[in-house]
């Protein structure tokens, strides 16, 4: 179990690879977000897109799960407590494969509750060409690893 204090700054966690498919993005679309350029590809040939792409949301949606698979999932995690910025820099388009990168930006105790660290991280998802499509900066509240326990 990873704590606060597996936490330094500078410390990076990698995605794993995960390819975009067609159907994905439609279904994400038609219950979140259904613009024509999420719907169908030849609605997203008709945008500045240029093709079938996932909406920001999902692709949102899909770096969440690369965080989770990263880091989040064997982590004493308490949830965040926001997002500073979600940018989303080129369009994720089907049959992409996303990965990148989460990297420690800042770490420090809580103020309020001293058995809670704050960790602030900048995690990057890139596509196949080594594009960035998103950058989001937040904060991940950790616990603190118990006296004693050993790492």
């Amino acid at each position: 179990m990873l704590h606060f204090e597996d936490f330094p700054v500078g410390r990076q966690f990698d995605f794993k690879p995960v390819t975009v498919k067609a159907e994905d993005i439609i279904a994400f679309a038609a219950e979140f977000d259904p613009q024509p350029m999420h719907m169908s590809e030849d609605g997203g040939k008709a945008s500045i897109l240029g093709g079938l792409a996932a909406s920001g949301w999902h692709t949102s949606a899909m770096m969440m799960r690369m965080l989770c698979d990263g880091y989040i999932g064997q982590a004493a995690s308490e949830g965040s407590p926001g997002v500073d910025s979600m940018e989303w820099k080129k369009a994720v388009l089907s049959g992409d494969t996303l990965s990148g990168t989460c990297t420690v930006l800042e770490a420090r105790v809580s103020r309020s509750r001293p058995e809670i660290g704050i960790v602030r991280l900048r995690a990057v998802v890139t596509n196949q060409k080594d594009e960035t499509v998103a950058i989001c900066d937040y904060a991940n509240m950790i616990r603190c690893r118990p006296t004693g326990e050993k790492p």
